[in-house]
C-alpha cells in the first residue's frame, strides 16, 4: 500500500497526533470521492430519465460489486467490507433517482 505521507515518514515514525492528522486527511478524500461518485449517479439517472431507461440496471450493478472486490483485493482490504459499502452507495443511489423522477 502506498505511504501517503507528505514527509516521506513511514507511519511507525509518526506521533499519535500526526497520525490522526493523516486519517482525517484520508477521510475528507473519502468524502470527496463519494461527492464525486454521487454527482456522475445523479447524471446517470438524468440520462437514464431522459431514455425512459429503468432506474435499475442490475447487471450494472453486479459489474460495480466485482469490480469493488477486485478492488478491495488488489489493496488488501476486506472484500466484505468494501463491497458493503458499495451496496450502500448503489442503494441510496437508487433512492435519490427514484425521488427525483
Amino acid at each position: 500500500m502506498a505511504d501517503n505521507d507528505t514527509d516521506g515518514r513511514h507511519p511507525d515514525e509518526m506521533s499519535l497526533e500526526e497520525l490522526r492528522e493523516e486519517i482525517e486527511t484520508i477521510d475528507r478524500e473519502i468524502v470527496e470521492k463519494i461527492a464525486q461518485r454521487t454527482y456522475v449517479a445523479d447524471t446517470i439517472a438524468q440520462v437514464k430519465s431522459e431514455k425512459g431507461l429503468p432506474t435499475t440496471d442490475e447487471q450494472q450493478e453486479q459489474a460495480v460489486m466485482e469490480r469493488a472486490g477486485d478492488n478491495a483485493e488488489q489493496f488488501d482490504v476486506d472484500a466484505n467490507l468494501v463491497k458493503a459499502v458499495f451496496r450502500l452507495l448503489i442503494e441510496l443511489n437508487k433512492v435519490e433517482q427514484r425521488e427525483n423522477r
